[in-house]
C-alpha cells in the first residue's frame, strides 16, 4: 500500500494564522483543503512535507462569490460545487458551469477548491484554461500585505506558481465586460478525468463584430495557455466558420503538446484546433442569444 512520508498536522483557524504557521514552518509546509491532487503525489513520494497545514476551517472567511459592478470576486475556498451550483456565475460566465460538469466526480467537487487547483498549476487543469480564458486576476497575500498578478504571472511553469513559500493564494477576480460569453469545451478518455485536451473561448460582441476574444488550452504544454495571436485574429471579424478556423489553426500551432497514453502530439494539435473551433462557436451564440 502507497502511504506518504511522516509529516507533522497542523490546523489553521484563519487566514492570519495559516500565514503565520507558513513562515514559522518553511518551505517545508503546504496547505492542504480538498488534498485530491497533494495527497497521491505524496503517496508517490513526489512530494514530500515536513507539515500539513489544513485549511477547511477558512471556508467562512474565504468561500465567499461576490458580484460586483465590474467583476466577481471568488474566495480562494470556494468549493467546486459552490462554483457549479452558483447562479451568478453561470450568468456572467457559463464557461465555469461548463468546467465544472466535465471536473472529477460529485466527491471531488464537494471538497475540492479553486485555490487549490490553481495552485496545484497542473498543465491539465481545467479551471486554470477557465481563469487563462476570462483574464482573471488572482490575489496573493502575506504576513506584509496583498499584492495582484494576472495568470500569465501566476503559473510560470508545471506545478510551479508565482506563491511563494510564505504566501497564501486568497481571491480570484473576474473582470465583467459587456456584450461577451463564453464556452468550454474537452476531452477527455472517460468521464471526470483529466483532459486531453481542452479549450476555453470568451467573445465580446460589438455592432455584431467581434471586438475581443480569448482563448485558453489545457493539457497541451508546459502550462495552461492563452493564446494571443487568436485574439488578435478575430478582433474586428465577423463571426464566422472561417474566422472560427482561422482561429483553430493558430491554436494548433501555438501549442506544445507532448505525446503520451492520451495521444500523439498529431492528434493533440487536431483536438486544440477543433475543440477551439468549437468553444468559439458555442461562445458566440451564447453571446447573441442563440443558445442559452
Amino acid at each position: 500500500m502507497q502511504v506518504p512520508a511522516p509529516f507533522d498536522y497542523e490546523r489553521a483557524t484563519s487566514v492570519d494564522h495559516a500565514i503565520g504557521l507558513l513562515e514559522r514552518l518553511g518551505s517545508g509546509s503546504r496547505l492542504v483543503a480538498g488534498g485530491h491532487s497533494l495527497l497521491p503525489m505524496m503517496k508517490l513520494r513526489l512530494a514530500n512535507l515536513e507539515y500539513l497545514i489544513d485549511i477547511n476551517d477558512l471556508h467562512d472567511e474565504l468561500g465567499y462569490i461576490t458580484v460586483e459592478p465590474t467583476r466577481i470576486r471568488i474566495g480562494a475556498m470556494a468549493r467546486h460545487r459552490e462554483l457549479l451550483e452558483s447562479d451568478d456565475l453561470a450568468a456572467h460566465f457559463p464557461i465555469v458551469r461548463d468546467a465544472e460538469r466535465v471536473i472529477a466526480d460529485p466527491i471531488v467537487r464537494n471538497r475540492g477548491t479553486l485555490g487549490g487547483s490553481l495552485c496545484q498549476a497542473d498543465p491539465s487543469e481545467d479551471l486554470s484554461a477557465v481563469c487563462t480564458t476570462l483574464a482573471a486576476e488572482c490575489v496573493i497575500r502575506s504576513s506584509s500585505g496583498e499584492r495582484v498578478v494576472t495568470m500569465d504571472e501566476f503559473h510560470r511553469g508545471p506545478y510551479e506558481t508565482a506563491v511563494a513559500d510564505d504566501e497564501m493564494l486568497v481571491e480570484v477576480r473576474l473582470p465583467i465586460r459587456p456584450g461577451g460569453s463564453s464556452a468550454y469545451e474537452k476531452v477527455e478518455r472517460r468521464a471526470g478525468d483529466w483532459a486531453v485536451v481542452s479549450a476555453g473561448a470568451a467573445v465580446w460582441l460589438d455592432g455584431g463584430v467581434i471586438s475581443d476574444a480569448r482563448v485558453g488550452l489545457a493539457a497541451v504544454g508546459p502550462n495552461t495557455t492563452g493564446i494571443a495571436a487568436v485574439s488578435q485574429a478575430l478582433r474586428g471579424q465577423v463571426p464566422s466558420e472561417e474566422a472560427y478556423a482561422s482561429a483553430g489553426a493558430i491554436a494548433a500551432q501555438s501549442c506544445r503538446p507532448t505525446a503520451d497514453g492520451r495521444g500523439s502530439v498529431e492528434y493533440k494539435r487536431h483536438l486544440a484546433d477543433e475543440l477551439t473551433r468549437r468553444a468559439l462557436r458555442r461562445a458566440v451564440a451564447r453571446a447573441t442569444g442563440e443558445e442559452s
